[in-house]
This record gives structure tokens, C-alpha cells and sequence, in this order.
């Protein structure tokens, strides 16, 4: 591996600032969903490619809902490596923002946008990773796709679940990459990587409470406003069953094994229902990793939506209530139903408004050892733990055609970095450095799975 062409090149001053170039285009181009317009940054792609005469299409869904395919043709002797990034990005609250969030700008060792670490950094890798293989010219033993995809933050139905209704043959693989993965989480100085392997569901539900209607003038102490309310901060302030999967006692172990004496068995109690809460909340003082921790020990409720009234002087007769549902795989609409009605009552009016099941892949799978290596060449303390993701991806769609999912978009973080935090938070960036440094573990990656 070390004497692979693609690494110096991966490595090279200009290769990275050619990337980095292609990041902050992405960028500044505003594909915030909605309405989305991802075909600016299709055309922009698309742009790159012809340039570099790499063959693709762009595929609209809808007007202004593009998808771009891309693909580098191997012998065959392998089934195809899918690289997959979605160009939506959600939408920003521009006064908690200390940088222009379309700007992309680069400061303080960072490069800051909406997007930078979900996920046109992964978009912008993912392309050099094809330019690269092309201009070696080097034989592949399977094809290559690359898909820029429209959607995903509002579940993928106009991109990656598009294309599989629509056009399976131009993306169908035995592997995908994509998100999230491959983020350094450092915990007592050891460097642990970890890899989607699984996901959770989802479960998006309204919840409806119904009251009489009458005059703002007058008491109503059983109005459907008041009733709405309770029900949110219920489903707010309260915790859901604990549900121990396969993928979390592995994640959990590796992380133990790692730690010395008495952090490790104190690590392990997360595993224990009688104990997990405890630990999580008052114990670990990584807060970013409890919150994580929990997620893919428990189902989730969010209060997100409250619609309800037209008028200040108008007691509504009814009041929506609209919740996040995650789910653990295994887990079904009716399962999570049940949690919820137990947590606010049997008087609201449930809907599921859209459930999808969790995405389980396998922790021995081969290609987390080629991730390992990859990473260690770059980073000789890297540890790769196989985990699930709290929330879903378009792997959620992939997986139907029968492609093994994995979320690796690889990148260094400093010590105490908020990644999740930022995901969807305020000043959303990326270390310039950590950026180098997943293009370069990618391009190995991608060149020892085609070569």
C-alpha cells in the first residue's frame, strides 16, 4: 500500500488544494433543502468531469432536484464500489453564524459553511478520488460510481430513493460509502475511528389533541393548546426503554477494551439497564459521546412542530403536535406507537406520517479491514469500531438493491471537537488539516478496493 501511485498523489500540495478548491465551490453554492436546487452543484460537478473527460449524467427528479452518476469501468472481475454524498444541506439561522454559511470560507485552520461536514467535504473527496484513478489510467477490477445526490436531509425521495426506484442498473453495487464515519473520536488519548455499520429508523409522527373551541376571553383548562403542550414537554423531558443491540455491545466492548482499569468496567455498565442511565448522565464526562451513546440505546421522540390556532383571541378546537421518531432496528412503527402513547396518554390522536426501518450491516464484514489499514497508514494509533448511526442516511434506500452500506467519510478532529454538535448546529467547519487527511485515507481506500 505505501507504494501506491495514489497516495503520492493523494498526498501531493496540489492535489489537495485542486480538492480543497472543489469543497469551497460546493459550498458557497446555497442547496438548502428546501427547496433544495441541487442542480447548480450537479452542473457544477459535472463541469469538473467533462473537463477531465470522466462520463456522467444528470438525472432531475423534479425541476431543480438533480441527481449526478458518474462511473470509471473496471474489468468486471469485481461488483462495483459506490461513493455516495447528497448535495442538500439544511437550512441555517444566519445571526448564530460568526462566518458567512455560503461563503466557505477558510479561517482559523477551518473552513467554514453549511455543509463542510455533511456533507459535501465526503462530495468533494469523492470526486478526486475519481479524478485520481482516471488520470493513472491504471487498470480497475471494478467499476467506480460516484453519486451526488438531491434530498436526503428530508429523507431522499427525490434522490438516492429515486434512483433506485427509477435507474437501479446505473448505481447498483456490491459496496457504498458514504456517511457518517470515519471521524476520530479521541478518548483517554486513544484514537477511535468509528464506521457505520448500522443505522437507525425513523418514525415521524403527529400527534393530535382536540378541545373545545370558545373565546380567548374566557378559562379553558382542557384546550387542545394546553393538552399539545403537555404532551411535548412529556415526550421532551422524558426517557424511553432501554433496547440493547448487537451493534452497540460491540461498540461498547471495543471502547472498553481500550481504557484502563477502573474506566472499563465502568464503561460496561452502559450495557446494563439498571445502570446505563446513571452512567451516561452523571458519570461520563464526554457529554457528546453520552448523547451519542444513548441514541442507539434507546428510541427517541423529539417534539419538533407545533401548529395550532389562527388567532390570539380564538381558542383552537385543535392543536398538531409533530415528532422525530428514531428507532433501533427491530423495532417497528407499532413498537415506537406504543412507547409513546405510554409516555403521553391514550387521548391524542397518533398518525405515523412516515416509518422506515434501521439499516443493519455486519462488523466482520472485509471491508473494515481495508478501512483499518488505510487509516493506520495515515494515523498509526487509529482503532476502527464498528457503530450505528442515531439517525439515517441513503443507505436507507441503497440497501434495497442489496449493497453493503458503510458510513466512512473520513476525517482528523482535534481533541474535545463538537462533530455531532455541528451536524445541523451553528458554524458548522471543518479543520482544513482534517480535511487533507480524509482525502488522502479515501483516495488509498478507493484505489486498494478498484486495483
Amino acid at each position: 500500500m505505501p507504494g501506491n501511485r495514489s497516495i503520492r498523489e493523494s498526498g501531493s500540495e496540489q492535489t489537495f488544494q485542486e480538492a480543497l478548491q472543489h469543497f469551497r465551490s460546493l459550498l458557497r453554492l446555497d442547496t438548502t433543502n428546501p427547496p433544495g436546487n441541487e442542480k447548480r452543484a450537479c452542473e457544477y460537478i459535472g463541469a469538473v468531469l467533462h473537463k477531465e473527460k470522466i462520463p456522467f449524467e444528470i438525472l432531475e427528479s423534479a425541476p431543480g432536484r438533480a441527481n449526478l452518476v458518474a462511473r470509471l469501468s473496471g474489468d468486471g472481475s469485481r461488483s462495483p464500489l459506490l461513493l455516495n454524498a447528497h448535495l442538500d444541506v439544511v437550512p441555517v439561522e444566519r445571526e448564530h453564524w460568526s462566518h458567512d454559511p455560503f461563503a466557505g470560507e477558510v479561517d482559523q485552520g477551518f473552513v467554514w459553511g453549511r455543509g463542510a461536514l455533511d456533507m459535501k467535504n465526503m462530495a468533494a473527496m469523492s470526486l478526486m478520488c475519481l479524478i485520481l484513478l482516471h488520470r493513472q489510467e491504471k487498470p480497475l477490477k471494478r467499476d467506480l460510481i460516484f453519486t451526488a445526490v438531491a434530498d436526503e436531509e428530508a429523507g431522499g425521495a427525490l434522490g438516492s430513493g429515486w434512483l433506485v426506484e427509477h435507474h437501479p442498473e446505473k448505481i447498483r453495487a456490491e459496496y457504498a460509502l458514504g456517511e457518517f464515519g470515519g471521524f476520530s473520536r479521541i478518548v483517554d488519548g486513544t484514537h477511535f475511528y468509528p464506521v457505520q455499520i448500522a443505522e437507525k429508523g425513523i418514525c415521524w409522527l403527529r400527534v393530535r389533541a382536540r378541545g373545545a373551541p370558545g373565546h380567548g376571553s374566557l378559562p379553558n383548562w382542557d384546550g387542545s393548546v394546553g393538552k399539545i403542550g403537555r404532551a411535548a414537554h412529556l415526550l421532551g423531558a422524558t426517557r424511553l426503554p432501554f433496547h440493547l443491540t448487537r451493534e452497540t455491545r460491540e461498540y461498547v466492548n471495543t471502547l472498553a477494551e481500550h481504557q484502563p482499569f477502573p474506566k472499563n468496567r465502568v464503561l460496561k455498565q452502559i450495557l446494563n439497564p439498571r445502570w446505563s442511565r446513571i452512567v451516561l448522565e452523571r458519570v461520563l464526562p464526554d457529554k457528546d459521546l453520552a448523547r451519542s451513546l444513548y441514541a442507539v440505546l434507546h428510541n427517541t421522540a423529539n417534539p419538533t412542530v407545533i401548529r395550532a390556532g389562527n388567532q390570539v383571541n380564538v381558542l383552537p378546537s385543535e392543536a398538531v403536535l409533530e415528532v422525530d421518531g428514531r428507532v433501533l432496528p427491530g423495532q417497528t412503527a407499532e413498537d415506537f406507537v406504543r412507547e409513546v402513547r405510554n409516555v403521553i396518554g391514550k387521548e391524542f390522536e397518533i398518525e405515523v406520517l412516515r416509518y422506515q426501518p434501521g439499516v443493519i450491516g455486519s462488523p466482520r464484514d472485509p471491508i473494515l479491514g481495508y478501512m483499518a489499514d488505510a487509516l493506520r497508514h495515515h494515523d498509526p494509533s487509529a482503532l476502527v469500531v464498528p457503530y450505528m448511526l442515531p439517525g439515517f442516511t441513503d443507505a436507507t434506500h441503497l440497501n434495497r438493491l442489496g449493497i453493503r452500506c458503510f458510513g466512512f467519510s473520513p476525517v482528523k478532529l482535534p481533541e474535545n471537537f463538537n462533530f455531532l454538535g455541528l451536524i445541523h448546529g451553528h458554524d458548522e467547519r471543518i479543520p482544513v488539516e482534517g480535511f487533507r487527511f480524509g482525502l488522502r485515507v479515501l483516495s488509498d481506500l478507493v484505489s486498494t478496493l478498484c486495483t
